[in-house]
């Protein structure tokens, strides 16, 4: 008998050591998230990021049985909130809340329905989500604590280089006019202070519908007249007529940035948010 306890006992001690042992089963429904809980957990975690393409468009994504069944097996899930990705607020429906943590970045950075969900070009958000990753994987991995801590703290000294280079561009050319073919840069170029030009025209872009002749023409002058200095655009969504006017752009002399709805590969966080803002200020810098 005794015997018998003993062993149920090792057998139930090596389970727990598997359990503490295993990673941390992570589910980001966009990539650029994954790739901070990557950075934060380390090899505490493991991460699928469900839209990870960067020259896909990601409002043409479906989900599959495979994006349920990584749901059901996730212990934290991010997603972006803010309408962005209305799929997964529908998927989660039926999920027990009490057996996986759940994050809505946009609550957690107090953006609401009906306003700009590009949350990841909004300075504080890849901080302020840092820290909440930092704190839930700590308490899923209490003796992993000490090194999740460090690599919260290396991310957001990186992400100084980030804020200064914000502010640098803000020094030297707040008030520049600038547009867009839809508003995913939108966060960016406020911080920067920039002023950002044909927002209705741009809002009727990202929501897939036709903008008005009157819009458009408002949108041409903005080219035509050399109101803007700079032109951002959506590199994963293209169609005829915003493809119109970055030629018309470019035939009069406005520079053109690309921005993504999705990270590229191989790059970190920070890196990806600086190279944004470098583009952006060798663009202003050569704009006539």
């Amino acid at each position: 008998m005794q015997k018998r306890i003993w062993i149920v006992g090792v057998i139930l001690l090596g389970i727990s050591r598997l359990a503490l042992a295993a990673p941390i089963n992570i589910v980001a429904a966009e990539n650029f998230y994954g790739e901070l809980s990557q950075e934060i957990g380390g090899k505490e975690v493991k991460v699928q990021s469900i839209i990870s393409n960067p020259d896909a468009d990601p409002h043409l994504f479906t989900t599959s049985p495979s994006t349920s069944k990584a749901l059901a097996q996730a212990q934290i899930i991010i997603y972006n909130g803010a309408d962005y990705d209305s799929w997964i607020g529908q998927m989660l429906a039926t999920t027990d809340k009490s057996k996986v943590i759940i994050i809505n970045v946009a609550d957690l950075v107090g953006v609401k329905s009906g306003q700009n969900p590009h949350l990841w070009y909004k300075p504080e958000t890849f901080p302020k989500l840092a820290q909440v990753l930092a704190a839930k994987m700590s308490q899923l991995k209490p003796q992993n604590k000490v090194q999740i801590q460090a690599n919260l703290k290396q991310f957001l000294s990186e992400h100084n280089q980030v804020t200064q280079a914000i502010q640098q561009t803000k020094a030297k050319y707040a008030g520049t006019q600038v547009t867009a073919t839809e508003p995913v840069y939108g966060y960016m170029a406020d911080a920067m202070g920039l002023k950002m030009q044909g927002l209705d025209f741009q809002w009727k872009i990202m929501n897939d519908s036709e903008p008005t002749p009157k819009m458009i023409a408002s949108y041409q002058e903005l080219l035509t007249a050399k109101k803007v200095k700079v032109l951002f655009y959506n590199s994963q969504v293209s169609d005829s007529i915003t493809q119109n006017m970055q030629n018309l752009a470019k035939q009069n002399g406005i520079k053109v940035v690309g921005v993504t709805e999705t990270m590229p590969p191989n790059m970190t966080i920070n890196a990806w948010l600086l190279s944004g803002i470098r583009a952006t200020n060798s663009a202003l810098a050569k704009s006539k």
